[in-house]
């Protein structure tokens, strides 16, 4: 497979970046996009360039760190997948493609496509967990019991990765998503119920700091998500939020 790459290539934060074109062939459908790149790379180094800077790590859609936009899409033209478990099959022989870092304010690009999403730690670090004692005895797993429904929703919601997807696919470049997938796992359980107050208030306020735009419902977020994170997390969230604010 005969491919033309539009890379964005950036030396730094404080310098101007420009989209840059390389020509790539014998390209294996059965590749994945990251893997893609990497023949790149050993391409430039040979001819003595420097290689294209992108995030990750696992390549199995577990981490998240992979953050491409590609055609204008995060993580590309498939459904339910970060951008490792891409594959080239989903192209055709002689495609242009078109590889830019996630676009937001509130992620700043470091390098070429790779960017700091450190923005989203800070909205974790706000609330994003339960204080537990750890003092004495320890606390049997099974000892508050939880109804299933709830579970499963906590479940799916503890499922986001942090990947950044929702905020590049939103006009709004809204983190609402991910905050609200953060805030849902635990306003599910007993467990969370203890912070729920601060938890919310706290996240919300740390997300607004960081510059993160509003939500205004298109639903780009979800379908982009490759986790599949419901909007209902946000409805959730807003639902938590007004009862923070009223008991604050």
């Amino acid at each position: 497979m005969k491919l033309t790459l539009k890379i964005w290539r950036q030396k730094n934060a404080n310098t101007k970046g420009s989209m840059q074109t390389y020509p790539i062939d014998n390209i294996d459908g059965d590749m994945s996009f990251l893997e893609m790149l990497d023949v790149l790379n050993e391409q430039l180094i040979a001819q003595g360039e420097e290689p294209v800077v992108f995030d990750h790590d696992c390549r199995e859609g577990i981490c998240g760190s992979c953050s491409l936009q590609i055609n204008g899409e995060p993580h590309g033209p498939d459904r339910l997948i970060t951008t490792c478990q891409l594959h080239m099959r989903k192209f055709n022989d002689g495609d242009i493609i078109v590889i830019e870092p996630f676009r937001a304010n509130a992620f700043p690009v470091i390098k070429d496509l790779m960017v700091d999403r450190s923005a989203f730690d800070r909205i974790q670090q706000a609330g994003g967990y339960v204080s537990v004692n750890t003092s004495g005895n320890t606390i049997d797993a099974n000892a508050i019991p939880i109804e299933k429904d709830a579970a499963d929703e906590s479940f799916n919601a503890a499922a986001c990765i942090g990947c950044g997807a929702c905020v590049a696919a939103c006009k709004n470049a809204s983190a609402m998503l991910f905050t609200a997938a953060k805030v849902s796992q635990y306003a599910l359980l007993p467990q969370g119920q203890v912070e729920a107050t601060r938890r919310v208030l706290n996240m919300v306020e740390q997300m607004d700091k960081e510059g993160f735009g509003n939500c205004t419902n298109t639903g780009a977020c979800e379908i982009e998500c490759p986790k599949g994170i419901s909007l209902e997390n946000i409805a959730r969230m807003n639902r938590e939020y007004l009862s923070a604010s009223v008991v604050g």
